[in-house]
């Protein structure tokens, strides 16, 4: 079979994952680019005689220098074996996608455009006459769509027929001809020394103007530097004689006024735009006094739809645990294997495991917003308040907003934060979020002590992370990232109804690094617990004197003013280091240890804690120091464990401040 590489490029929230999905299926995995902390989502499937090897490329407006996203985009355009790009673009919003389009086109890009949401482009009276569209870009152009899978057969076909044959579209660009005349002056200069005909020469050209730090360092290295040089300080001067503007916007205006010709010739619109649904929506949803209110709602209707629903799903599962725990006891009968299975392994990690349909419907309910178009709302909605308070723009709450799933990935994408002192105050936040490991914690308490307020008492822990949060981050603003921050531009994508397969493999993707895990760190911290509670110095069979109750009763008199000064609850806390999930771990192995274990974990909670004890220990695993996994995203982000441990500092005060 034939193999074909194949890169999916486009603008955020254009359905570039929708389509990488319905390309790839199940086919897929996500890893991070080598030597970058850039997460890349790679996929297979075939089609026909070919094989295909799809790389979801980080979602982009331009291909500049000032993200690692863009560097590694356009490093995959130019470097690797590409066969074509498959650039995806919102059919409704032309204008805005097609500046990107135009950078791949410098690139020398083999492309294939993928039209997507048309149906949207199509209610808002847009007619595009797609044959012309091709012909003035100078490569095909399909209508798709990522939702349904329509025009995908026509697109493989022609993604393969431009593989055969590749074609260099920036021969199509026309910048006007005083711009394309001062740029051939430029490329004649560089095209004389053979290794910088990598790319285009029109793009070294381009990039030059723009004082794109990269392109200047690996000219430098050429022979005919200075005369390149001293021909871009010729061009540059001439454009901000002519121009009275710089050459990086000179050069901006230019690849819009290629989209606005394009635009005229090959799309008709209204002369008066109708107002679109998503408009309509958005004057309620974003209105500056309703949606806050309407953000906590929407919370409270989720965290109450998780509880509501996953109830007897636990349930069904605790009671397959406890069959499983009897049948195991009755097949090994006493003694101390017995126990490591029953006791260690299956009281361990099948107390977090308990809690698997909470958080598969936390990720789903998340899932949810984030492709119906909210989430980005909801960044939207706090930008204000962000700004006031802590001095940061909405945008870093995105970050915080993903550490309701999994705190790793939420640290990992505050990197599309330009300012860098902003990027390292976002990381210090995230931590505070309620990530899903804390789930399975607050659901033991909740469900043992505020079982007729469970949805209130989770949008209550959820909001008091948020608060600490923003008070964490007024202070640091104020003290060790002083300075502006970079003004807030984002996109608000069209609402949609969300693409039931891309919700399943969001979700999907999710829950296998929580099995993942439960299968490792918490196994092995189960294990290492049992081996430990069942280790008696001095004999006896009392709890307390095992060598985890004796390490518990040192530690605990230190979380007395608390609330949870017991032996069981400081054993929980220490365990919690390697990964929150195993707090519960730690109590499910105790409950083994009772005499009365009739209710389990329920049972050891009602005997060690009260509610008011219930909810600072619940406040307390929220606020210390994040997991060990968190603590390495941090270093693996900065490269440094300055910050890291400057992250556990501030936890640690933060716990201090409850007290």
């Amino acid at each position: 079979m034939t193999k074909l590489i194949v890169g999916l490029a486009g603008n955020p929230f254009m359905g570039k994952t929708t389509v990488f999905n319905r390309l790839t299926g199940m086919r897929q995995h996500v890893g991070n680019w080598p030597g970058k902390t850039v997460e890349r989502a790679e996929g297979h499937f075939k089609h026909g005689s070919y094989e295909y090897d799809v790389i979801d490329l980080p979602g982009n407006y331009a291909l500049s220098a000032h993200s690692m996203e863009e560097i590694v985009s356009r490093d995959f355009i130019v470097d690797d074996d590409s066969d074509v790009i498959i650039n995806v673009v919102d059919a409704a919003n032309l204008e805005r996608n097609l500046y990107l389009t135009v950078q791949m086109m410098e690139l020398g890009a083999n492309l294939v455009m993928a039209l997507n949401m048309n149906d949207f482009a199509k209610k808002r009276e847009h007619i595009i006459n797609i044959k012309l569209m091709e012909e003035l870009l100078g490569f095909p152009v399909v209508e798709v769509n990522a939702k349904t899978g329509d025009g995908f057969e026509e697109l493989l076909t022609t993604v393969e027929k431009q593989a055969a044959n590749p074609i260099d579209s920036s021969e199509k660009l026309a910048y006007g001809n005083d711009m394309m005349g001062h740029l051939m002056d430029l490329q004649a200069v560089i095209e004389q020394d053979n290794n910088l005909l990598d790319v285009p020469s029109v793009w070294t050209a381009i990039k030059l103007l723009e004082k794109d730090t990269i392109v200047i360092e690996k000219v430098q290295g050429s022979s005919k530097s200075s005369q390149i040089f001293a021909q871009v300080d010729k061009v540059s001067t001439h454009l901000r004689d002519v121009y009275k503007e710089g050459p990086e916007e000179v050069i901006a205006n230019a690849r819009y006024a290629f989209i606005d010709g394009l635009m005229a010739e090959a799309v008709k619109k209204p002369a008066v735009e109708k107002e679109s649904t998503t408009d309509k929506i958005d004057k309620i949803v974003t209105n500056r006094l309703l949606a806050p209110f309407i953000f906590i709602i929407i919370m409270y209707a989720m965290f109450q739809l998780t509880f509501t629903i996953g109830a007897p799903f636990q349930d069904m599962i605790d009671e397959a645990f406890c069959a499983l725990g009897a049948w195991v006891a009755s097949f090994l009968g006493e003694g101390l294997f017995s126990s490591l299975i029953c006791d260690g392994i299956i009281g361990g990690v099948g107390g977090v495991l308990t809690f698997l349909p909470i958080i598969i419907l936390m990720f789903l309910f998340l899932s949810i917003l984030e492709d119906c178009g909210y989430l980005a709302r909801a960044a939207f909605t706090l930008d204000i308040v962000m700004h006031k308070v802590v001095g940061l723009h909405g945008k870093a709450f995105i970050p915080m907003i993903l550490g309701f799933g999994c705190g790793v990935p939420a640290i990992m994408a505050t990197r599309t934060m330009e300012n860098e002192g902003d990027r390292m105050l976002a990381m210090m936040l995230v931590p505070f979020m309620s990530c899903t490991a804390r789930l399975p914690i607050y659901g033991i308490f909740i469900a043992a002590f505020f079982a007729k307020d469970q949805g209130l008492m989770l949008l209550l822990i959820y909001v008091l992370g948020i608060v600490v949060a923003l008070i964490v981050a007024a202070i640091l603003k104020r003290t060790m990232f002083k300075g502006l921050s970079t003004p807030f531009v984002m996109e608000l994508p069209t609402y949609k109804v969300p693409s039931v397969k891309g919700i399943l493999l969001h979700t999907w993707e999710k829950v296998k690094g929580f099995l993942r895990k439960a299968g490792t760190i918490i196994l092995v911290c189960s294990v290492v617990l049992w081996i430990l509670q069942n280790i008696f110095p001095w004999g006896g069979t009392d709890p307390q004197m095992s060598l985890l109750g004796m390490i518990g009763t040192v530690i605990a008199p230190i979380f007395a003013p608390l609330g949870f000064g017991t032996w069981q609850a400081a054993v929980a806390i220490i365990a919690g280091l390697a990964a929150k999930e195993v707090v519960v771990a730690t109590f499910g192995t105790l409950a083994g240890m009772e005499e009365d274990d009739e209710e389990g974990i329920t049972a050891l909670v009602h005997d060690t804690f009260t509610p008011l004890s219930a909810f600072s220990f619940m406040a307390f695993t929220l606020l210390y120091t994040p997991c060990f996994a968190a603590i390495g995203a941090i270093k693996q982000e900065t490269n440094s464990y300055k910050w890291a441990l400057t992250k556990i500092e501030i936890g640690r005060a933060s716990c201090r401040e409850r007290v």
